[in-house]
């Protein structure tokens, strides 16, 4: 081992260890550093390089003849004085911000040792993408699948066990052929950048499976790799990236920018803290010693802070220009907001202009809820339509009007500033709350086995467990059970905005009542190949089927009831008595049956109106109801209550002075009908 400084002065630029193929530069932000070492390992051995040369608060040093494959980590320098804001050790291994791959395990029981730690590992970028492209799915046309990268593929019987829940897996032709079924056209993966397990987590023998605390904002998590032929957990992800591309399939990765896994004050020094802790974090003005917690996970990101802004910009960057990921979920995405300039700087940016931006649109902070104030170009998780939705169907404690609101794409929540309806993510489900099967299975939730007796996770979930709580042999009840699924899966994908369907879902996935499972990486949420249910598959896949087939279903301008398309207003929201809904009807919490007749879609330039119109018919009451239709002819396309829910050849009606149609018990039926010119 030596200290002698052999590094050249390299330079400040890029941020982090990158090679020429002559040798590689290392440059590091630190802005109250007093000094700062480079610190490479060849195998059990350290060398000591002091970084001499700093520009613009950038560390930088340059060594020759360092190739791919080095393992480093960093030593800074500076006053230890939480009560000023600084955390420094330098007897702290440090990870670079920039790491591309992180090599090492934290352990929570060796964390005080400074010798043991997570070092960064240079890489060499290349790959051949051959003709990669980004398949550019119009948002309109999007149907997210939000998947977990290792619960999607871990029990499937067509997947090489070898592969199960790893990257490689996810893309084997048996997930591929499944999403292609579904009709789905981006997968939503949940966090891939390298995060920790919390120590709560570790003292109990769990883990975050979720993934959301992340440490490395570059390193995809090596937990999930196969290293199959040696191949690099980089190189593997770009692999899965290329096909499902190559199989018209969008990547969008949930990223978690708002919180380190650094956690509190008496949380780890591992990188950022014991680089720079008052640049990076945001920390109280009168209580320097202490962390901003608007995350609820202990500390905040600065992102008011150029560099730390810069670094979240880089990152966006390398996801795009170098994995080739298509957009990104922002996880608690009002955090970044805050006397910052994320939004503007994420505005302007050429290379992430045509990327997916999806908002996470809160936080626990002051004023930490901003549903509908992103800015045009932003797509926003809707939890309105998800409580709305929930809460006409399973609970009636909403009416026809907050529905009809839901199913016409939120415009009082996303209608300003030019937006349109894709503003708005629909879900009824999503990883952090009951699954769909649970959502009608359970009425409380039985997080039990996380070990905080059953006080995390949401208390209010606007489910109803149809009689009965949990397993049940039931007949009435797995009967009404099954309707529901289905009732909410149609009013999801029959809705204006884009749906956002949650793994699992589609097979019937349960996970015992459990409506936090984040720390349960086990077979309660990989999901259940062997058991899965191929009726409510195909029920999915034909739903999805209908939103391609009629655009009505996926408007790029708001329904307004005066619009005219072809002679006729855009949407007409119908009583059953046979005539447009009134004042009075909305105002009802009681009317549980109305429909919603779309007009055809505004034809292109040069081409012909296709004269088709859709009509929705909806009744959450128990028992039958009778409708008179508008005056058409009228097919029927889906009947949501029914066994055969698309069964070919269904009745033809015809209705020229309009005519009484029965609705069976908690449908939703799908019809269009030949428009009279």
């Amino acid at each position: 081992m030596s200290d002698r400084a052999d590094l050249e002065a390299g330079r400040p630029w890029p941020l982090g260890a990158c090679w020429d193929g002559h040798g590689v530069n290392f440059a590091l932000f630190s802005a109250h550093a007093e000094r700062v070492e480079l610190c490479v390992f060849d195998g059990e051995r350290m060398r000591t390089l002091p970084l001499r040369e700093c520009t613009d608060q950038v560390w930088h040093g340059y060594l020759a003849g360092a190739e791919p494959g080095l393992r480093y980590a960093y030593r800074v320098h500076g006053p230890d004085a939480p009560k000023r804001g600084q955390r420094f050790d330098h007897r702290r291994l440090l990870l670079d911000p920039y790491a591309r791959e992180v090599v090492g395990r934290f352990s929570w029981r060796k964390h005080h040792d400074p010798a043991d730690c997570l070092a960064a590992c240079v890489v060499d970028e290349r790959f051949d993408w051959g003709d990669d492209a980004p398949p550019l799915i119009p948002l309109a046309s999007t149907v997210l699948y939000e998947a977990h990268v290792k619960g999607s593929s871990r029990q499937h019987p067509g997947v090489p066990e070898v592969l199960r829940g790893t990257y490689a897996g996810l893309a084997t032709p048996a997930m591929i052929e499944h999403f292609q079924r579904l009709g789905v056209t981006a997968i939503n993966l949940l966090p891939v950048c390298h995060f920790l397990d919390e120590r709560h987590l570790d003292e109990k023998g769990l883990v975050n499976y979720w993934g959301y605390n992340s440490l490395a904002f570059f390193a995809p998590e090596p937990r999930y790799a196969a290293r199959i032929g040696g191949q690099s957990v980089i190189a593997e992800f770009k692999t899965m990236v290329r096909s499902l591309h190559a199989a018209h399939l969008e990547v969008i990765l949930d990223v978690v920018f708002n919180h380190t896994a650094e956690s509190d004050e008496a949380g780890p020094i591992l990188s950022f803290r014991g680089i720079d802790n008052s640049s990076y974090y945001r920390l109280p003005p009168d209580h320097l010693n202490r962390y901003e917690n608007f995350t609820g996970c202990g500390n905040t990101l600065n992102l008011a802070h150029p560099r730390v802004l810069q670094m979240v910009m880089d990152a966006l960057r390398y996801w795009v220009g170098v994995m080739h990921v298509d957009g990104f979920r922002f996880d608690l995405a009002a955090t970044l907001t805050r006397d910052s300039a994320f939004l503007a700087a994420l505005r302007q940016d050429p290379l992430l202009q045509r990327v997916k931006l999806i908002a996470e649109p809160w936080d626990i902070g002051p004023d930490g809820y901003h549903l509908g104030r992103f800015l045009p170009g932003w797509s926003e998780w809707n939890d309105r339509f998800r409580d709305d939705v929930r809460a006409f169907w399973l609970t009636h404690e909403a009416g026809a009007g907050q529905l009809a609101q839901r199913l016409a794409g939120s415009r009082e929540v996303f209608g300003s500033s030019g937006r349109a309806p894709q503003a708005g993510i629909n879900f009824i489900t999503a990883h952090d709350g009951f699954t769909l099967r649970d959502l009608v299975s359970y009425q409380k939730k039985h997080n039990e086995l996380n070990g905080e007796e059953n006080r995390d996770g949401h208390g209010h979930n606007h489910a109803w467990n149809c009689g009965e709580e949990g397993v049940s042999t039931d007949p009435v009840v797995l009967e009404r059970r099954r309707r529901l699924q289905r009732t909410l899966l149609a009013t999801l994908m029959l809705s204006q905005g884009v749906p956002m369907l949650q793994s699992g879902d589609e097979i019937g996935r349960t996970q015992a009542g459990n409506n936090n499972a984040y720390c349960q990486d086990n077979a309660m949420t990989w999901l259940d190949w062997k058991n899965a249910d191929a009726e409510l598959i195909d029920f999915v896949a034909g739903l999805i089927d209908l939103r391609r087939r009629f655009p009505q279903l996926r408007q790029h301008r708001w329904l307004t009831g005066e619009a005219m398309v072809d002679g006729q207003p855009d949407v007409v929201w119908w009583h059953p008595a046979g005539r447009p809904m009134r004042h009075a009807d909305w105002e009802s919490k009681k009317l549980g049956t109305f429909g919603l007749q779309l007009a055809p879609d505004r034809p292109a330039v040069g081409k012909a109106q296709d004269g088709e119109t859709l009509l929705c018919l909806i009744n959450r009451d128990d028992n039958q109801a009778s409708f008179l239709l508008p005056a058409g002819v009228w097919q029927q396309i889906c009947d949501s209550s029914t066994q055969a829910p698309f069964a070919p050849h269904m009745r033809e009606i015809s209705t020229p002075r309009g005519g009484a149609q029965r609705a069976d018990s908690q449908p939703f039926l799908i019809r269009w009908r030949d428009f009279y010119h």
